[in-house]
C-alpha cells in the first residue's frame, strides 16, 4: 500500500514536471518568432509592469531604510560608518533588490495570471480557442511571458535606485556621513559584476514566475475551488523557486567572477 501510494505521488510529480517543461519549451520557441499578438503584449506590459510600480517602489524604499537602520546600529559599534554606502549598495543590487521585487511580483502578478487563465480553463474558453485553431501558447502565454521577463529587470533597477535613496535618507539624518561620500562609496564599490548579477537574476525570476503561473492556470480544474488552489500553489511554488534559484545563481556568479 505504501509503495503504491509513493508510486502514484511520483507519477503525478513527473507528469506535472513534464507538462511544465513542455509548456516552457513551447513558450520559448514562440516568444521571438512572428506572428505576435502586439495589442495583448502591450496590455500585459502595462498590467504587469506599470501597475506594479507602486508596490515595487514601496518595497524598495522601506528595504533601503531598514537596511540603513541596521547598518548604522551595527557599524557604529566599530566606528565603520564610512562603509555604510558600499554595504547598502552591494546588499541591494546583488541580492535584496532582485529577490524582493521578484517575490512581490510572484504574489501580485503570478496570482493574477493563474486566476485569469484558471477561470478561462474552467469556463472552457481555452478549449474554444483550441477548437478555433488558435495557438493558446502564442496568444495567452507568450505576452505574459515577455512582459514578465522584460519588465522585472526594469522594476528591479527601479527598486534598487529607490532603496539606495531610502538608505541615504536614514543615513543623512542618523549620522554625520557626507552625502557626496555616501554616493561615491556606492558607485565606487559596485562594479560590472554586481550589475550583471543584479540584472540577470530578475530575468531568470521572470521566466519562473511567468511559466509557473501560466502552467498552473492552464491546468486548473474543479471550479472556483480549483482555481483558488491553483493560485495558492502558484504563489508558493514561484516564491520557493525564486529563493532556490537565487542560491544557485549566486553560487554560479561567485564562481564565474571570483
Amino acid at each position: 500500500m505504501v509503495l503504491a501510494a509513493v508510486e502514484i505521488v511520483l507519477k503525478r510529480f513527473f507528469f506535472a514536471v513534464d507538462g511544465y517543461a513542455r509548456l516552457t519549451g513551447r513558450t520559448l520557441s514562440r516568444s521571438f518568432r512572428p506572428p505576435f499578438y502586439l495589442r495583448e503584449t502591450v496590455y500585459q506590459f502595462d498590467r504587469i509592469g506599470v501597475e506594479s510600480l507602486f508596490i515595487v517602489v514601496l518595497t524598495g524604499i522601506f528595504t533601503g531604510m531598514v537596511l540603513a537602520l541596521q547598518g548604522v546600529a551595527l557599524l557604529t559599534r566599530f566606528g565603520a560608518t564610512s562603509y555604510l554606502g558600499s554595504m547598502i549598495g552591494a546588499s541591494i543590487v546583488r541580492e535584496l533588490g532582485p529577490v524582493l521585487a521578484a517575490l512581490m511580483l510572484a504574489g501580485r502578478v503570478g496570482s493574477s495570471i493563474t486566476a485569469e487563465l484558471g477561470n478561462m480553463a474552467i469556463t472552457e474558453q481555452i478549449d474554444a480557442y483550441t477548437v478555433e485553431g488558435t495557438d493558446v501558447v502564442r496568444k495567452l502565454v507568450v505576452p505574459r511571458f515577455l512582459a514578465c521577463i522584460l519588465m522585472l529587470p526594469l522594476l528591479t533597477a527601479l527598486a534598487d535606485g529607490i532603496a539606495l535613496v531610502g538608505g541615504f535618507l536614514i543615513i543623512s539624518t542618523s549620522t554625520d556621513l557626507n552625502s557626496a561620500y555616501y554616493w561615491r562609496s556606492v558607485i565606487e564599490f559596485l562594479n560590472l559584476d554586481d550589475l550583471a548579477m543584479g540584472l540577470t537574476k530578475p530575468l531568470v525570476f521572470g521566466i519562473l514566475i511567468a511559466t509557473i503561473s501560466c502552467h498552473l492556470g492552464l491546468c486548473a480544474s474543479g471550479g472556483a475551488e480549483g482555481v483558488g488552489a491553483a493560485v495558492k500553489k502558484s504563489v508558493v511554488l514561484a516564491s520557493i523557486m525564486i529563493l532556490v534559484s537565487d542560491f544557485f545563481l549566486t553560487k554560479v556568479f561567485l564562481v564565474i567572477f571570483s
